[in-house]
Protein backbone atom coordinates (compact mmCIF):
# COMPACT_ATOMS: atom_id res chain seq x y z
CA UNK A 1 0.00 0.00 0.00
CA UNK A 2 1.52 3.50 -1.28
CA UNK A 3 1.06 6.47 1.08
CA UNK A 4 1.17 10.01 0.86
CA UNK A 5 0.41 13.04 3.02
CA UNK A 6 0.02 16.29 1.06
CA UNK A 7 -0.06 19.48 3.75
CA UNK A 8 -1.81 22.38 2.27
CA UNK A 9 -0.29 25.25 4.74
CA UNK A 10 -1.97 28.59 5.00
CA UNK A 11 -1.57 32.19 7.06
CA UNK A 12 -4.71 30.38 9.62
CA UNK A 13 -3.06 27.17 10.02
CA UNK A 14 -2.80 23.87 8.08
CA UNK A 15 -4.69 21.16 6.07
CA UNK A 16 -3.45 17.51 6.23
CA UNK A 17 -4.61 14.96 3.71
CA UNK A 18 -3.87 11.31 3.74
CA UNK A 19 -3.58 9.37 0.81
CA UNK A 20 -3.62 5.15 0.25
CA UNK A 21 -2.75 3.91 -3.25
CA UNK A 22 -3.86 7.94 -4.52
CA UNK A 23 -7.84 7.60 -2.64
CA UNK A 24 -8.40 10.15 0.13
CA UNK A 25 -8.78 8.57 3.45
CA UNK A 26 -8.01 11.10 6.00
CA UNK A 27 -8.56 14.68 6.22
CA UNK A 28 -7.22 17.26 9.26
CA UNK A 29 -7.33 20.81 9.56
CA UNK A 30 -5.04 22.27 12.09
CA UNK A 31 -5.87 25.71 12.85
CA UNK A 32 -3.43 28.63 14.72
CA UNK A 33 -6.53 29.33 16.35
CA UNK A 34 -7.45 26.49 18.20
CA UNK A 35 -5.94 26.56 21.86
CA UNK A 36 -7.97 23.42 22.95
CA UNK A 37 -6.11 20.18 21.04
CA UNK A 38 -6.32 17.03 22.40
CA UNK A 39 -3.27 16.21 24.88
CA UNK A 40 -2.76 19.89 25.62
CA UNK A 41 -2.01 20.19 29.74
CA UNK A 42 -4.05 23.04 31.81
CA UNK A 43 -3.87 24.11 35.33
CA UNK A 44 -7.56 23.87 35.99
CA UNK A 45 -9.77 25.41 38.60
CA UNK A 46 -12.77 23.49 39.81
CA UNK A 47 -15.69 25.95 39.48
CA UNK A 48 -18.59 23.44 40.43
CA UNK A 49 -19.10 20.12 42.01
CA UNK A 50 -21.74 18.27 40.73
CA UNK A 51 -22.37 15.30 42.81
CA UNK A 52 -25.51 14.06 40.90
CA UNK A 53 -22.97 13.37 37.83
CA UNK A 54 -20.12 12.31 40.40
CA UNK A 55 -18.11 15.23 38.47
CA UNK A 56 -16.82 19.02 38.57
CA UNK A 57 -17.09 21.55 35.86
CA UNK A 58 -13.08 23.47 35.52
CA UNK A 59 -12.17 26.62 34.56
CA UNK A 60 -9.44 25.87 31.99
CA UNK A 61 -10.08 29.63 30.12
CA UNK A 62 -12.76 28.39 27.33
CA UNK A 63 -16.10 30.03 27.09
CA UNK A 64 -17.31 27.23 28.95
CA UNK A 65 -16.39 25.09 31.58
CA UNK A 66 -14.79 22.02 31.10
CA UNK A 67 -16.42 18.56 32.20
CA UNK A 68 -13.92 16.47 34.58
CA UNK A 69 -16.15 13.08 35.75
CA UNK A 70 -14.69 11.31 38.72
CA UNK A 71 -13.97 8.05 36.18
CA UNK A 72 -11.14 10.12 34.28
CA UNK A 73 -9.45 11.39 37.41
CA UNK A 74 -6.87 8.20 37.48
CA UNK A 75 -6.16 6.23 40.55
CA UNK A 76 -3.23 8.87 41.52
CA UNK A 77 -4.59 11.71 41.12
CA UNK A 78 -4.00 12.45 44.81
CA UNK A 79 -0.24 12.42 44.26
CA UNK A 80 -0.94 15.02 41.29
CA UNK A 81 -2.97 17.54 43.70
CA UNK A 82 -0.03 17.23 46.22
CA UNK A 83 2.64 17.56 43.66
CA UNK A 84 0.71 20.62 42.10
CA UNK A 85 0.31 22.15 46.36
CA UNK A 86 4.23 21.76 46.67
CA UNK A 87 5.76 23.15 43.80
CA UNK A 88 3.62 26.19 43.56
CA UNK A 89 4.56 26.58 46.91
CA UNK A 90 8.20 25.65 46.25
CA UNK A 91 8.08 22.84 48.60
CA UNK A 92 9.25 20.77 45.97
CA UNK A 93 12.69 21.50 44.22
CA UNK A 94 13.33 18.24 41.80
CA UNK A 95 11.92 18.36 38.43
CA UNK A 96 11.23 14.75 38.85
CA UNK A 97 9.67 11.64 41.06
CA UNK A 98 12.56 10.70 42.77
CA UNK A 99 12.11 12.38 46.22
CA UNK A 100 8.57 12.52 46.24
CA UNK A 101 6.40 9.81 48.00
CA UNK A 102 2.95 9.43 46.19
CA UNK A 103 -0.12 8.94 48.12
CA UNK A 104 -2.43 6.15 47.84
CA UNK A 105 -4.43 5.12 44.95
CA UNK A 106 -8.29 6.73 44.88
CA UNK A 107 -11.19 4.45 45.34
CA UNK A 108 -12.82 3.46 41.86
CA UNK A 109 -16.65 4.00 43.51
CA UNK A 110 -15.62 6.72 45.29
CA UNK A 111 -17.55 10.04 45.06
CA UNK A 112 -15.71 13.03 43.78
CA UNK A 113 -16.42 15.48 46.35
CA UNK A 114 -14.09 12.85 48.72
CA UNK A 115 -11.32 14.27 46.24
CA UNK A 116 -11.98 17.09 44.87
CA UNK A 117 -13.42 21.11 46.02
CA UNK A 118 -14.60 24.22 44.82
CA UNK A 119 -11.27 26.32 44.36
CA UNK A 120 -9.23 23.59 44.10
CA UNK A 121 -6.13 23.55 41.75
CA UNK A 122 -5.88 20.23 39.61
CA UNK A 123 -3.42 19.84 36.09
CA UNK A 124 -6.12 18.35 33.61
CA UNK A 125 -5.35 17.14 30.08
CA UNK A 126 -7.98 17.73 27.15
CA UNK A 127 -9.26 14.73 26.39
CA UNK A 128 -11.97 15.64 24.13
CA UNK A 129 -12.01 18.82 21.92
CA UNK A 130 -14.69 21.41 22.46
CA UNK A 131 -17.69 20.04 20.54
CA UNK A 132 -20.78 22.13 18.77
CA UNK A 133 -21.96 23.99 22.46
CA UNK A 134 -20.08 21.36 24.55
CA UNK A 135 -17.02 22.68 26.35
CA UNK A 136 -14.06 20.26 26.51
CA UNK A 137 -13.60 17.08 28.30
CA UNK A 138 -10.85 16.38 31.04
CA UNK A 139 -8.73 14.08 32.41
CA UNK A 140 -6.33 14.35 35.17
CA UNK A 141 -4.61 10.98 34.51
CA UNK A 142 -1.92 12.65 32.60
CA UNK A 143 0.13 11.03 29.70
CA UNK A 144 2.84 12.62 27.31
CA UNK A 145 2.97 10.75 24.50
CA UNK A 146 6.30 10.02 22.35
CA UNK A 147 6.63 7.94 19.29
CA UNK A 148 7.50 4.65 20.56
CA UNK A 149 6.30 4.89 23.96
CA UNK A 150 4.17 6.97 26.37
CA UNK A 151 5.02 8.36 29.93
CA UNK A 152 2.42 8.22 32.69
CA UNK A 153 3.83 9.93 36.09
CA UNK A 154 3.03 8.58 39.46
CA UNK A 155 2.55 4.67 37.78
CA UNK A 156 5.25 2.03 37.87
CA UNK A 157 3.31 0.03 35.21
CA UNK A 158 4.96 -1.21 32.22
CA UNK A 159 1.91 -1.70 29.23
CA UNK A 160 2.87 -2.76 25.99
CA UNK A 161 0.62 -2.84 23.05
CA UNK A 162 -1.85 -5.78 22.76
CA UNK A 163 -0.85 -5.75 18.84
CA UNK A 164 3.09 -6.53 19.38
CA UNK A 165 2.19 -10.75 19.72
CA UNK A 166 5.60 -11.94 19.87
CA UNK A 167 6.12 -13.09 23.77
CA UNK A 168 10.13 -12.84 22.90
CA UNK A 169 9.58 -9.38 22.07
CA UNK A 170 7.47 -8.57 24.43
CA UNK A 171 9.64 -9.58 27.62
CA UNK A 172 12.77 -7.72 25.11
CA UNK A 173 10.96 -4.40 25.18
CA UNK A 174 10.14 -4.56 28.98
CA UNK A 175 13.05 -5.53 30.11
CA UNK A 176 15.09 -2.53 27.92
CA UNK A 177 12.51 -0.21 29.25
CA UNK A 178 12.40 -1.19 33.05
CA UNK A 179 16.11 -0.41 32.56
CA UNK A 180 16.11 3.44 31.39
CA UNK A 181 12.42 4.41 33.02
CA UNK A 182 12.75 6.94 36.17
CA UNK A 183 11.28 6.41 39.37
CA UNK A 184 7.67 6.49 40.15
CA UNK A 185 6.52 6.89 35.90
CA UNK A 186 4.82 4.33 34.60
CA UNK A 187 5.63 3.50 30.54
CA UNK A 188 3.42 2.38 27.83
CA UNK A 189 5.29 0.84 24.55
CA UNK A 190 3.08 1.78 21.37
CA UNK A 191 3.03 -1.16 18.40
CA UNK A 192 5.87 1.24 16.64
CA UNK A 193 8.74 0.06 19.28
CA UNK A 194 8.55 -3.45 17.73
CA UNK A 195 12.32 -4.28 16.58
CA UNK A 196 13.55 -0.97 17.81
CA UNK A 197 17.07 -1.02 19.75
CA UNK A 198 17.74 0.51 23.06
CA UNK A 199 19.35 4.04 21.59
CA UNK A 200 16.21 4.91 19.63
CA UNK A 201 13.66 3.96 23.19
CA UNK A 202 15.79 5.64 25.28
CA UNK A 203 16.15 8.96 23.32
CA UNK A 204 12.23 9.28 22.86
CA UNK A 205 11.92 8.02 26.92
CA UNK A 206 14.79 11.10 27.35
CA UNK A 207 12.77 13.40 25.18
CA UNK A 208 9.53 12.91 26.99
CA UNK A 209 10.80 13.44 30.30
CA UNK A 210 12.54 16.65 29.19
CA UNK A 211 8.76 17.71 28.37
CA UNK A 212 7.52 16.44 31.83
CA UNK A 213 10.97 18.85 33.20
CA UNK A 214 9.34 21.66 31.41
CA UNK A 215 5.66 21.07 32.92
CA UNK A 216 7.17 21.14 36.58
CA UNK A 217 9.12 24.27 35.70
CA UNK A 218 5.71 26.24 34.40
CA UNK A 219 3.71 24.52 36.88
CA UNK A 220 5.57 26.62 39.32
CA UNK A 221 4.34 30.28 38.06
CA UNK A 222 1.58 29.47 35.91
CA UNK A 223 -1.82 31.72 36.37
CA UNK A 224 -5.10 28.92 36.60
CA UNK A 225 -6.70 28.13 33.65
CA UNK A 226 -3.95 28.38 31.30
CA UNK A 227 -1.90 26.37 29.20
CA UNK A 228 1.02 25.09 31.34
CA UNK A 229 1.89 22.20 28.23
CA UNK A 230 0.50 22.07 24.74
CA UNK A 231 0.46 18.72 22.44
CA UNK A 232 2.50 19.37 19.26
CA UNK A 233 0.86 20.24 16.07
CA UNK A 234 -1.53 18.34 14.46
CA UNK A 235 1.21 17.64 11.68
CA UNK A 236 3.39 16.15 13.69
CA UNK A 237 1.33 14.24 15.54
CA UNK A 238 -0.15 12.72 12.72
CA UNK A 239 3.26 11.95 11.48
CA UNK A 240 4.61 11.03 15.36
CA UNK A 241 1.87 8.02 14.76
CA UNK A 242 1.55 6.74 11.65
CA UNK A 243 5.23 7.27 9.75
CA UNK A 244 6.27 3.92 8.04
CA UNK A 245 8.17 3.03 5.29
CA UNK A 246 5.10 2.64 3.48
CA UNK A 247 5.10 6.53 3.18
CA UNK A 248 6.56 7.39 -0.47
CA UNK A 249 6.18 11.00 -0.93
CA UNK A 250 4.85 14.23 1.65
CA UNK A 251 4.22 17.19 0.15
CA UNK A 252 4.22 20.82 1.40
CA UNK A 253 3.74 23.90 -0.13
CA UNK A 254 5.25 25.94 1.83
CA UNK A 255 9.03 26.49 3.06
CA UNK A 256 8.47 27.11 6.60
CA UNK A 257 6.23 24.63 6.89
CA UNK A 258 8.36 22.24 5.12
CA UNK A 259 11.59 22.84 7.15
CA UNK A 260 9.44 21.79 10.00
CA UNK A 261 8.39 18.69 8.55
CA UNK A 262 11.56 18.24 7.06
CA UNK A 263 13.17 18.35 10.76
CA UNK A 264 11.16 16.72 12.09
CA UNK A 265 11.03 13.30 9.85
CA UNK A 266 14.69 13.36 10.32
CA UNK A 267 14.22 13.23 14.44
CA UNK A 268 11.97 10.75 14.36
CA UNK A 269 12.68 9.11 11.78
CA UNK A 270 15.95 9.92 9.43
CA UNK A 271 15.99 7.32 6.96
CA UNK A 272 12.51 8.84 5.54
CA UNK A 273 13.92 12.56 5.61
CA UNK A 274 14.23 12.65 1.45
CA UNK A 275 10.32 11.74 1.17
CA UNK A 276 9.59 15.34 2.36
CA UNK A 277 9.27 17.59 -1.07
CA UNK A 278 8.66 21.09 -1.58
CA UNK A 279 5.52 21.85 -3.88
CA UNK A 280 6.50 23.84 -6.44
CA UNK A 281 3.92 24.04 -8.83
CA UNK A 282 2.09 27.24 -9.78
CA UNK A 283 -1.61 25.44 -9.50
CA UNK A 284 -2.65 24.81 -5.54
CA UNK A 285 -1.14 21.66 -4.06
CA UNK A 286 -4.56 19.97 -3.40
CA UNK A 287 -5.94 20.64 -6.85
CA UNK A 288 -2.62 19.15 -8.20
CA UNK A 289 -2.98 15.95 -6.54
CA UNK A 290 -6.63 15.55 -6.85
CA UNK A 291 -7.41 16.04 -3.59
CA UNK A 292 -9.80 18.79 -4.48
CA UNK A 293 -11.70 16.91 -6.45
CA UNK A 294 -11.87 14.37 -4.01
CA UNK A 295 -12.99 16.02 -1.20
CA UNK A 296 -16.00 17.62 -3.65
CA UNK A 297 -16.77 13.77 -4.51
CA UNK A 298 -16.98 12.39 -1.09
CA UNK A 299 -18.30 14.97 1.25
CA UNK A 300 -21.76 15.75 1.12
CA UNK A 301 -25.51 14.09 2.02
CA UNK A 302 -24.90 11.75 -0.93
CA UNK A 303 -22.17 9.83 -1.69
CA UNK A 304 -22.12 7.70 -5.14
CA UNK A 305 -19.98 4.35 -5.31
CA UNK A 306 -18.48 2.88 -8.54
CA UNK A 307 -20.92 0.21 -9.19
CA UNK A 308 -23.84 2.53 -9.37
CA UNK A 309 -24.82 2.47 -5.79
CA UNK A 310 -24.95 5.27 -3.25
CA UNK A 311 -24.80 6.21 0.46
CA UNK A 312 -26.85 8.87 1.72
CA UNK A 313 -25.45 10.01 5.65
CA UNK A 314 -27.57 11.97 7.78
CA UNK A 315 -26.21 13.30 10.84
CA UNK A 316 -28.18 14.14 13.89
CA UNK A 317 -27.56 15.43 17.51
CA UNK A 318 -27.80 11.81 19.00
CA UNK A 319 -26.51 9.82 15.91
CA UNK A 320 -25.16 9.34 12.26
CA UNK A 321 -27.39 7.67 10.05
CA UNK A 322 -25.88 5.65 6.91
CA UNK A 323 -28.50 4.25 4.44
CA UNK A 324 -27.44 1.90 2.01
CA UNK A 325 -29.28 2.34 -1.81
CA UNK A 326 -28.47 0.08 -4.70
CA UNK A 327 -29.00 2.77 -7.26
CA UNK A 328 -29.57 1.68 -10.64
CA UNK A 329 -28.23 -1.73 -9.90
CA UNK A 330 -30.56 -4.22 -11.09
CA UNK A 331 -30.95 -7.66 -10.26
CA UNK A 332 -33.25 -10.61 -11.58
CA UNK A 333 -34.99 -12.58 -8.66
CA UNK A 334 -32.68 -15.43 -9.09
CA UNK A 335 -29.13 -13.25 -8.24
CA UNK A 336 -30.60 -10.61 -6.23
CA UNK A 337 -29.28 -12.36 -2.66
CA UNK A 338 -25.93 -11.87 -4.68
CA UNK A 339 -26.37 -8.74 -5.84
CA UNK A 340 -27.53 -7.31 -2.49
CA UNK A 341 -24.19 -8.50 -0.59
CA UNK A 342 -21.45 -7.48 -3.42
CA UNK A 343 -23.54 -3.71 -2.87
CA UNK A 344 -23.23 -4.30 0.83
CA UNK A 345 -19.54 -5.43 0.54
CA UNK A 346 -18.93 -2.23 -1.64
CA UNK A 347 -20.53 0.21 1.04
CA UNK A 348 -19.13 -1.11 3.78
CA UNK A 349 -15.40 -0.35 2.27
CA UNK A 350 -16.37 3.16 1.71
CA UNK A 351 -18.41 3.47 5.19
CA UNK A 352 -15.28 2.72 6.74
CA UNK A 353 -13.50 4.83 4.60
CA UNK A 354 -15.79 7.78 5.47
CA UNK A 355 -15.85 7.42 8.75
CA UNK A 356 -11.72 8.31 8.72
CA UNK A 357 -12.36 10.96 6.66
CA UNK A 358 -14.92 12.69 8.23
CA UNK A 359 -13.70 11.99 11.60
CA UNK A 360 -17.34 10.75 12.74
CA UNK A 361 -18.27 9.79 16.11
CA UNK A 362 -20.39 8.82 19.04
CA UNK A 363 -22.79 6.64 17.64
CA UNK A 364 -23.35 5.13 13.92
CA UNK A 365 -26.04 3.41 12.70
CA UNK A 366 -25.49 1.42 8.94
CA UNK A 367 -28.62 0.30 7.07
CA UNK A 368 -27.55 -2.19 5.01
CA UNK A 369 -29.66 -3.89 1.86
CA UNK A 370 -31.62 -6.88 3.80
CA UNK A 371 -30.20 -10.55 2.76
CA UNK A 372 -31.64 -13.82 4.02
CA UNK A 373 -28.82 -15.82 4.30
CA UNK A 374 -26.87 -15.95 7.54
CA UNK A 375 -23.58 -16.92 5.51
CA UNK A 376 -23.65 -13.58 3.86
CA UNK A 377 -24.84 -11.75 7.01
CA UNK A 378 -21.83 -12.69 8.70
CA UNK A 379 -19.13 -12.37 5.89
CA UNK A 380 -20.65 -8.58 5.90
CA UNK A 381 -19.93 -7.87 9.38
CA UNK A 382 -16.51 -9.85 9.19
CA UNK A 383 -15.95 -7.64 5.89
CA UNK A 384 -16.58 -4.19 7.62
CA UNK A 385 -14.62 -5.14 10.78
CA UNK A 386 -11.57 -6.01 8.23
CA UNK A 387 -11.89 -2.33 6.82
CA UNK A 388 -11.91 -0.65 9.53
CA UNK A 389 -8.91 -2.21 11.34
CA UNK A 390 -6.67 0.76 10.46
CA UNK A 391 -8.93 2.78 12.11
CA UNK A 392 -6.72 4.59 14.59
CA UNK A 393 -9.47 5.82 17.05
CA UNK A 394 -11.38 3.25 19.12
CA UNK A 395 -14.23 1.60 17.93
CA UNK A 396 -16.69 -1.35 18.44
CA UNK A 397 -18.90 -3.09 15.79
CA UNK A 398 -22.13 -5.08 16.77
CA UNK A 399 -23.12 -7.65 14.87
CA UNK A 400 -26.36 -7.21 12.62
CA UNK A 401 -29.79 -6.71 14.17
CA UNK A 402 -32.86 -8.94 12.32
CA UNK A 403 -33.48 -5.84 11.01
CA UNK A 404 -30.38 -5.64 8.97
CA UNK A 405 -28.89 -2.39 11.13
CA UNK A 406 -25.43 -2.15 12.40
CA UNK A 407 -24.68 -0.52 15.05
CA UNK A 408 -21.00 1.14 15.14
CA UNK A 409 -19.72 3.90 18.54
CA UNK A 410 -16.65 5.16 17.28
CA UNK A 411 -14.17 7.23 19.58
CA UNK A 412 -15.11 11.25 19.21
CA UNK A 413 -11.94 13.50 20.34
CA UNK A 414 -12.68 16.27 18.44
CA UNK A 415 -15.53 18.20 15.72
CA UNK A 416 -16.41 15.88 13.11
CA UNK A 417 -15.27 17.29 9.91
CA UNK A 418 -17.92 18.70 7.97
CA UNK A 419 -16.89 20.25 4.44
CA UNK A 420 -19.76 22.06 2.30
CA UNK A 421 -19.74 20.65 -0.91
CA UNK A 422 -22.39 23.05 -2.87
CA UNK A 423 -21.64 25.93 -4.36
CA UNK A 424 -23.07 28.97 -4.87
CA UNK A 425 -24.97 29.82 -8.51
CA UNK A 426 -22.43 32.44 -10.18
CA UNK A 427 -25.41 33.69 -11.76
CA UNK A 428 -28.05 34.25 -8.90
CA UNK A 429 -25.74 34.75 -6.35
CA UNK A 430 -27.68 32.41 -4.06
CA UNK A 431 -31.45 34.08 -3.83
CA UNK A 432 -33.07 31.53 -6.66
CA UNK A 433 -33.90 34.52 -8.91
CA UNK A 434 -31.86 36.33 -11.85
CA UNK A 435 -32.26 39.80 -13.15
CA UNK A 436 -34.76 40.12 -16.85
CA UNK A 437 -32.45 38.21 -19.61
CA UNK A 438 -34.22 41.39 -21.97
CA UNK A 439 -32.31 43.36 -19.40
CA UNK A 440 -28.63 41.79 -20.50
CA UNK A 441 -27.41 43.73 -23.54
CA UNK A 442 -28.40 47.19 -21.27
CA UNK A 443 -26.21 45.29 -18.55
CA UNK A 444 -23.36 44.91 -21.02
CA UNK A 445 -23.71 48.31 -22.46
CA UNK A 446 -23.32 50.06 -18.94
CA UNK A 447 -20.70 48.20 -18.23
CA UNK A 448 -19.14 49.52 -21.86
CA UNK A 449 -19.76 52.83 -20.91
CA UNK A 450 -17.99 52.65 -17.69
CA UNK A 451 -14.91 50.68 -19.41
CA UNK A 452 -14.44 52.39 -22.66
CA UNK A 453 -15.33 56.01 -21.54
CA UNK A 454 -14.64 56.64 -17.97
CA UNK A 455 -11.45 54.21 -17.73
CA UNK A 456 -10.47 54.69 -21.05
CA UNK A 457 -9.74 50.95 -22.21
CA UNK A 458 -8.41 50.12 -25.77
CA UNK A 459 -8.74 46.31 -27.30
CA UNK A 460 -11.19 45.03 -24.31
CA UNK A 461 -12.98 41.39 -25.16
CA UNK A 462 -16.59 40.32 -23.89
CA UNK A 463 -16.96 37.23 -22.60
CA UNK A 464 -20.31 35.54 -22.67
CA UNK A 465 -22.27 31.90 -22.67
CA UNK A 466 -21.94 30.46 -26.76
CA UNK A 467 -25.64 31.36 -26.96
CA UNK A 468 -25.39 34.81 -26.26
CA UNK A 469 -22.05 35.16 -28.57
CA UNK A 470 -24.83 34.08 -31.31
CA UNK A 471 -27.29 36.29 -30.29
CA UNK A 472 -24.43 39.70 -30.50
CA UNK A 473 -23.04 38.14 -33.93
CA UNK A 474 -26.55 37.35 -35.60
CA UNK A 475 -27.83 39.18 -38.48
CA UNK A 476 -25.96 41.49 -41.21
CA UNK A 477 -25.89 44.27 -39.17
CA UNK A 478 -24.35 42.57 -36.14
CA UNK A 479 -24.79 43.91 -32.49
CA UNK A 480 -21.37 43.81 -32.09
CA UNK A 481 -21.09 46.58 -35.44
CA UNK A 482 -23.66 48.79 -33.67
CA UNK A 483 -21.45 48.79 -31.30
CA UNK A 484 -18.13 49.71 -33.12
CA UNK A 485 -20.39 52.84 -34.51
CA UNK A 486 -21.25 53.46 -30.89
CA UNK A 487 -17.81 53.77 -29.13
CA UNK A 488 -15.55 53.82 -32.54
CA UNK A 489 -13.56 50.67 -31.68
CA UNK A 490 -14.23 46.80 -32.51
CA UNK A 491 -14.94 44.83 -29.11
CA UNK A 492 -13.89 41.38 -29.68
CA UNK A 493 -16.64 39.10 -28.69
CA UNK A 494 -15.95 35.26 -27.45
CA UNK A 495 -17.60 32.41 -25.89
CA UNK A 496 -17.19 29.98 -22.94
CA UNK A 497 -19.21 27.41 -22.25
CA UNK A 498 -18.37 27.03 -18.54
CA UNK A 499 -20.34 30.34 -17.99
CA UNK A 500 -24.11 30.36 -16.93
CA UNK A 501 -26.86 32.11 -19.38
CA UNK A 502 -26.51 35.32 -18.39
CA UNK A 503 -23.04 35.81 -17.26
CA UNK A 504 -20.54 37.96 -18.79
CA UNK A 505 -16.83 39.29 -18.21
CA UNK A 506 -14.66 41.88 -19.69
CA UNK A 507 -10.86 41.17 -20.32
CA UNK A 508 -8.13 44.04 -21.37
CA UNK A 509 -5.66 43.37 -23.93
CA UNK A 510 -2.97 42.18 -21.50
CA UNK A 511 -5.70 38.98 -20.83
CA UNK A 512 -6.48 40.18 -17.62
CA UNK A 513 -10.01 40.35 -16.30
CA UNK A 514 -10.96 43.61 -15.50
CA UNK A 515 -12.95 44.22 -11.91
CA UNK A 516 -16.52 45.90 -12.24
Amino acid sequence: MIKELIIDSSPNGATIALLQDKQLVELHKEQITNNYTVGDIYLGRIKKIMPSLNAAFVDVGYEKDAFLHYLDLGPQVQSLIKLTKQVRSGGYQSKLLDNFKPEADINKGGKISDVLSKGALVPVQIAKEPISTKGPRLSSDLSIAGRYVVLVPFSEVISISKKIKSNTERTRLRKVVESIKPTHFGVIIRTVSEGKGVQELQKDLLDLISKWETFVTKLHGVEPAKKVLGEIGRTSTILRDILNPDFQHIYVNEQSMYEEVRSYVHEISPDLEGIVRLHKHKEPIFEHHGVDKQIKSTFGKTVNLAGGAYLVIEHTEALHVIDVNSGNRTANKENQEDNAYQVNKEAAKEIARQLRLRDMGGIVVVDFIDMHKPTNRKELFDYLKAQMADDRAKHTILPPSKFGLIQITRQRVRPEMNIVTSEVCPTCNGTGTIRPTILLMDDVENNFNYILEEQNEKNITLCVHPYIEAYIKKGLFTRQMKWYFKYNQWIKVKSNPAYQLTEFKFFSAKDEEIKL
